[in-house]
């Protein structure tokens, strides 16, 4: 097949982007398919009119694609690598190579990426894309809304707050310590976690900086789970032991920093329970294709929280959904496959 991986765009999740789609993008080669890797934002600079003898050629089109830093990247500068200014999310021949291929295989995380918007401009020009639809794509990226679902649907999350930009809580009113998490962001970046009521107020205004509303939710003491789901069923659970803190951005992308087992080490009625409730997430939240669900369980009685969605799980060297797909001897390459597979059914 003719596939466009898309990658990188304009979100704080840029280079974990990057390194999925480059990722991505070997494994198809490897099956043989004609695919090419864009950057959605930068798109192909090219003084001709793109063809599709471009699938046919013999360029590494990841071999520039670097390893994913300790820290979010600077977007500041993004724009001026665009010729055109940059006005548009779509890079130069973007959608024009989008529409010449078989299927889009979406390597977007986060913001102009994940939250439905580009999945909604496919949606209207007839381009075929991996994962799930716009609008649940926007209600996962939600982490206030897809919160309110959990609640309606009986599946238990962490209480908390949602906070309009640059509004205040009152400190008395919330437990500690706490999380403080941006509504749309992802990879763990800007996520904090509050001790004290006197840190809140200068935790908000960082929070704040990233242009979104906030969750400020009670935190969980306990062990961290994911649970891929593919097509409706739920795949092994994997426990995430981060070496030191929480499982934020470092150590989410730098090898060595966290400790995970697959399958997790609970009991069969627990690892029962935890796949159960990412199948009724994965209803309630209307996806279809694939995701990934994360959880806490309460160290004190085993009761399960889940935290949120993600409708397009990093495809990285350090990312949990290919680690949960090759506990049932399923290969990077398999679960490619697969997932292309799933998406385009959604077609059929």
């Amino acid at each position: 097949m003719k596939i466009v991986v898309l990658a990188g765009g304009t979100s704080t999740e840029r280079d974990v982007s990057l390194s999925s789609g480059s990722k991505i993008y070997y494994a198809l080669k490897a099956r043989g398919h004609r695919a090419i890797l864009l950057d959605v934002y930068l798109g192909l600079e090219s003084e001709e009119p793109v063809t599709e003898d471009l699938f046919e050629e013999e360029f590494d089109w990841a071999k520039d694609i670097q390893s994913i830093s300790e820290s979010h990247p600077d977007l500041s500068r993004l724009k001026e690598q665009r010729k055109d200014g940059g006005r548009s999310m779509f890079g130069p021949h973007v959608l024009a190579l989008c529409e010449m291929a078989d299927i889009v295989f979406l390597g977007l995380h986060g913001a102009n990426g994940e939250d439905g918007r580009i999945q909604a401009a496919f949606d209207l020009m007839g381009i075929p894309y991996t994962g799930t639809g716009y609008l649940s794509s926007a209600l996962a990226m939600d982490k206030g809304l897809s919160k309110q679902l959990f609640q309606q649907a009986g599946i238990p999350t962490p209480v908390g707050i949602t906070l309009k930009n640059g509004q205040q809580a009152d400190p008395a009113a919330v437990p500690y310590p706490c999380m403080v998490k941006t509504i749309c962001g992802g990879s763990s970046v800007g996520t904090y976690r509050v001790e004290r009521p006197e840190e809140l107020p200068g935790v908000l205004a960082d929070a704040y900086t990233f242009g979104e509303d906030v969750i400020v939710e009670q935190f969980i003491t306990g062990r961290e789970f994911s649970v891929g789901v593919i097509d409706g069923k739920a795949l092994p659970v994997i426990e995430i032991a981060p070496l030191q803190g929480y499982y934020d951005y470092k150590n989410k992308y730098q090898p060595g920093s966290t400790v995970e087992t697959c399958p997790a080490e609970l009991s069969a009625e627990l690892t029962g329970q935890l796949q159960s409730y990412a199948e009724q997430v994965f209803k309630a939240l209307k996806l279809s294709s694939y995701a990934r669900i994360d959880f806490m369980m309460d160290a004190a009685d085993q009761s399960f929280y889940c935290l949120e969605a993600n409708t397009l799980p990093g495809m990285t060297p350090t990312s949990l959904l290919p680690q949960e797909a090759a506990a049932i001897g399923m290969s990077f390459e398999d679960l490619c496959e697969k997932l292309i597979d799933v998406s385009l059914a959604r077609y059929n």
